[in-house]
């Protein structure tokens, strides 16, 4: 099986710093505010400067780094009222795929086991202890539940969201990990009001799933 892993030697080296120092930021290794240089991620990957340069104006266009001449690069941290704005666009997003899905009954098997397979994948997860592992795959979940409807602009809008959303699951459930089997039994109902073809009880679940989760 090929290495996808960031440091992976057979990747351009542009390439492996950038998905690196991206996977560093998201994972909260380097948490907001904190200020590093081009030579920290140049001697991990054994590169020169040049492809980490290269990887922080990527990053700095995403939003993600602030580039401090020759110092080198501050992590944005999260700004204040980007979390209740992705919480609210989740929310609309995931509601509206969930009509859109139980209109189109015929799509429903093929949903239900995409969100089962998903929730295994978080579960072993959880079972490990691994919170970086969890918190893609909370992602991948969500993403599981709108992909599901069919509606590809809505796919690709909340794909956009994956970066935030992942970093706020890391900055929400890193010091409480005992939250993990609720975060995942409250995964349980949701895919329980999607079988049951409840979107009442969905947007419900929903709902609680995200105060309890990020709002509390």
């Amino acid at each position: 099986m090929a290495d996808t892993s960031p440091a992976a030697p057979d990747r351009p080296a542009a390439e492996r710093a950038y998905a690196l120092t991206k996977e560093l930021v998201l994972s909260g290794q380097l948490p907001g505010g904190h200020l590093f240089s081009e030579g920290d991620i140049a001697a991990r990957l054994g590169v020169s400067r040049t492809p980490v340069r290269e990887a922080f104006l990527r990053l700095e266009a995403e939003q993600l780094l602030t580039l401090v001449p020759r110092r080198g690069a501050i992590v944005v941290p999260v700004p204040p009222g980007e979390a209740e704005d992705v919480l609210d666009a989740r929310e609309a997003v995931e509601g509206a795929a969930v009509r859109r899905l139980l209109r189109e009954p015929a799509r429903l098997p093929a949903a239900l086991g995409s969100l089962r397979a998903a929730l295994e994948v978080q579960r072993r997860a959880a079972d490990r202890g691994d919170l970086g592992a969890f918190a893609q795959a909370d992602e991948g979940f969500h993403r599981a539940v709108v992909a599901a409807a069919g509606n590809a602009l809505l796919t690709r809008f909340y794909t956009g969201l994956a970066d935030r959303q992942r970093r706020m699951s890391m900055h929400a459930l890193g010091p409480v990990p005992e939250q993990l089997p609720v975060v995942l039994g409250q995964h349980e109902e949701l895919l329980a009001t999607i079988e049951a073809r409840d979107e009442a009880g969905f947007a419900a679940a929903l709902r609680a799933h995200l105060d309890g989760t990020h709002r509390r």
